[in-house]
């Protein structure tokens, strides 16, 4: 189903991941970290040219 990719998550975040993730009621902390980055690619993949998401990117702050 899925693929064996591992990123690394400083602990305080995954701390507080696991906390959302049982208030929100996803069976595990990995599903809510699947289901919040699908979000946001979709999000992006919305969009309608590089520069939109350019825009997009600047606006949360990520690139400036």
């Amino acid at each position: 189903m899925f693929g064996k990719h591992k990123i690394a998550i400083d602990k305080d975040l995954w701390e507080k991941i696991q906390v959302l993730a049982g208030v929100a009621g996803y069976s595990s902390p990995d599903e809510f970290v699947l289901h919040a980055l699908e979000k946001q690619v979709a999000e992006f993949a919305a969009a309608e040219s590089d520069e939109e998401i350019r825009k997009k990117l600047r606006g949360l702050g990520y690139i400036s």
